[in-house]
């Protein structure tokens, strides 16, 4: 009798899959949609010369 050991792949889970609570998936979209908001603020700060809340009206 031989003893043959059953090898198995593991499991890879979707990095970009929408997942809730703190997973590794939920905080790459955290980052991302950060990434994103950070640069609308930042673009409409340059050509508007304005700050993003004065562009809005709250200050």
């Amino acid at each position: 009798m031989t003893n043959a050991t059953k090898v198995t792949s593991p499991v890879i889970e979707d990095r970009n899959a929408w997942r809730w609570g703190f997973t590794p998936q939920a905080e790459n979209w955290n980052g991302r949609l950060a990434m994103i908001g950070f640069s609308a603020a930042a673009l409409i700060e340059l050509f508007t010369g304005q700050g993003f809340l004065h562009f809005w009206g709250i200050l």
